[in-house]
């Protein structure tokens, strides 16, 4: 019998983090069973600990690894270029693109109650700069008030989610999908346009 390769620290974390995410993709729901993680990654239990000493550790790295992935993608300029219709489109666009390659990772730690009051202060940050930015763009052209604000940007955002996950899922076809966003962006932001 061959001995096992000893892995270096960051191919054991990327392991781990890699394992955790399809089998959160799997189950859709978090927490998952601590022995279930350990298997899916082939390692102890006692290893995923040495990592990740809590779940929400390991989940908050594969929520932090979504978001530089969208990040890399241009997130940054899709959010600084165009009115409020061009950057939204630019967004939806972009993350549904996303959900599309690689799952419902983001939607399901932000959403998993599992989760509330336990994202990693970077990925807070990088949420509040995205409820920050359509908000001012949703007052200041729309003249909505904060609270409806952020409704409608939570309303918006759900569409790539779904519309990413049915394509991720093979229900959809990606072109069908981006144009179908893309409209239901346009016809929203017209919809809210003041008179």
């Amino acid at each position: 019998m061959a001995a096992r390769q000893r892995l270096s620290p960051e191919v054991r974390r990327r392991q781990l983090v890699e394992a955790a995410a399809r089998l959160l993709l799997e189950r859709g729901h978090l927490p998952l069973p601590m022995e279930a993680l350990a298997d899916a990654a082939g390692v102890s239990k006692g290893l995923v600990y040495g990592y990740f000493p809590s779940q929400w550790d390991l989940f908050n790295a594969v929520l932090l690894e979504e978001l530089a992935a969208l990040e890399a993608d241009g997130l940054d300029q899709v959010l600084a270029e165009g009115g409020l219709a061009a950057r939204a489109r630019a967004c939806v666009d972009l993350y549904l693109r996303h959900v599309a390659a690689r799952g419902p990772l983001v939607h399901y730690i932000l959403r998993d109650s599992f989760m509330a009051g336990h994202i990693a202060p970077d990925a807070r940050k990088l949420q509040d700069r995205l409820l920050r930015t359509f908000g001012r763009l949703l007052r200041r052209e729309l003249r909505l008030p904060p609270k409806e604000a952020i409704a409608v940007i939570s309303m918006v955002v759900a569409m790539p989610e779904e519309m990413g996950r049915l394509v991720w899922q093979g229900e959809l076809q990606l072109d069908r999908a981006r144009e179908m966003a893309g409209r239901l962006v346009d016809s929203s932001v017209a919809a809210l346009r003041p008179s």
